[in-house]
């Protein structure tokens, strides 16, 4: 089972996250599909999280990973349709200062 659907449109990275969790069992996963459709050029992922219910540091490693990998003159991470709880995570460690949220 694929963990996110992704596509490049342009400079964008779009993802469709298709899991309730990801966490340390899904994050390598996560990482390793992404790492399939990754262009040269990319300059912004968005990531729709609606089906995303809980995340863990692991997957949170995995966003980070993404938005690493983006030109440092601005990054542009937006995720979209995120959870309350999923919400409440990344608020308490503070990212949500370099991620665009969306709920």
């Amino acid at each position: 089972m694929k963990i996110v659907d992704a596509k490049v449109e342009g400079a964008s990275l779009l993802l469709t996250v298709k899991i309730p969790r990801l966490d340390a069992a899904k994050a390598r996963d996560f990482k390793k599909e992404c790492e399939e459709i990754w262009r040269p050029g990319i300059d912004s992922v968005t990531a729709d999280l609606g089906m995303l219910e809980f995340i863990d540091s692991s997957g949170i490693g995995a966003f980070l990973s993404l938005y690493k990998k983006l030109p440092p003159s601005n990054p542009s991470v937006k995720l979209r349709r995120v959870q309350p709880a999923v919400q409440s995570v990344i608020e308490l460690l503070r990212l949500h200062r370099i991620f665009e949220i969306e709920a």
